[in-house]
């Protein structure tokens, strides 16, 4: 790992207020922010990030390495919860194995903003089309962790629980997350294709505040990541190491399908984060109505107490040196 990398990472506003968060709940200080706006700066985010993947997506076409990229992401959002799930079952029953599974097989759009930002200061070329992949990995990997529990966990469930298809799709298609950044998306694309007008209004708002807004975003993550790091205790040392070893896994799988799909650096980073990072906002939201068997301590404290902040501060610039050695083109 080039150390250069991890201190021009760490040295970004967004990765410092992330620390400065943290640090807030270590010495009991009585920073607080109102509930309602980590809610909105986090709908902000996901609004800005569809926009302008929309936008992008319109210039780049769904030619060249647009659709393969996209289908092997959304297969790789299918892979990677069986191969979890594979993995967890040895020491854990199938609720929680599925639920975890779940929450690494999608996304945390916050890391794939982070590693944008990341690439941004390295002067390091991606393109919008990355997005879509974004929006569609989210989805499979709920539909994989419920159809696990369904198909596994049967036995161990009353009738009154078992789960109907509807269900599975709504929770799955439906949720917050993945309706506002798909609509988003659609709307920048057609923004683009027909109004340019639209689109210049629309640039102080996506463009001019949204580094500011990521920044706040991240500051509100630290405190919760730093409240979430006692439940690790509870989930034990082998969750521990899963939450920091998987990612590492993952990533490393990333990196070889960006290179069989000839991507270049700046996609191919965003392509292995997508793949190492986990959710910590939509699956919990479907696990907790769907599969309440699973502890949720378990599979919050792992994806935001720990993977995410190894993602953000270490996982980056680590990846990026794994893409560096991996993909020669991109030395």
């Amino acid at each position: 790992m080039e150390a250069n990398l991890v201190l021009q990472n760490v040295l970004t506003p967004p990765v410092l207020f992330f620390f400065l968060g943290i640090v807030a709940v270590v010495l009991r200080s009585d920073l607080e922010i109102p509930a309602p706006l980590p809610k909105l700066f986090s709908l902000y985010l996901l609004l800005a990030i569809g926009f302008k993947g929309g936008m992008e997506l319109e210039k780049s076409g769904f030619g060249g390495q647009v659709l393969p990229t996209v289908c092997s992401a959304i297969a790789m959002s299918l892979l990677i919860p069986l191969i979890c799930f594979g993995i967890l079952r040895l020491k854990l029953d199938v609720f929680n194995s599925a639920a975890i599974a779940a929450a690494y097989g999608s996304i945390s759009a916050v890391t794939f903003i982070t590693a944008e930002s990341f690439l941004e200061s390295q002067n390091i070329h991606f393109d919008g089309f990355m997005v879509a992949a974004l929006a569609l990995m989210e989805s499979p990997a709920i539909i994989v962790g419920l159809l696990l529990v369904k198909i596994a966990g049967t036995k161990n469930r009353p009738d009154s629980r078992e789960m109907k298809w509807s269900t599975i799709i709504r929770e799955s298609l439906l949720n917050g997350s993945v309706y506002l950044l798909l609509g988003s998306l659609l709307i920048g694309f057609l923004t683009a294709a027909h109004n340019p007008i639209g689109v210049e209004k629309m640039q102080p708002f996506t463009g001019k505040l949204f580094y500011g807004a990521e920044c706040f975003f991240l500051l509100d993550m630290g405190i919760v990541a730093a409240q979430r790091l006692p439940g690790l205790k509870k989930a034990g040392s082998f969750l521990i190491f899963f939450a920091v070893l998987i990612p590492l896994f993952n990533a490393f799988l990333g990196v070889f399908v960006a290179k069989a799909l000839m991507l270049g650096p700046g996609n191919a980073l965003l392509f292995a984060v997508l793949c190492a990072s986990a959710s910590y906002l939509a699956v919990p939201a479907a696990m907790r109505m769907t599969v309440p068997e699973a502890k949720a301590s378990y599979y919050i404290s792992t994806t935001l107490g720990l993977t995410f902040p190894f993602n953000i501060v270490i996982g980056i610039p680590l990846y990026m040196g794994l893409v560096n050695n991996i993909i020669p083109s991109a030395g």
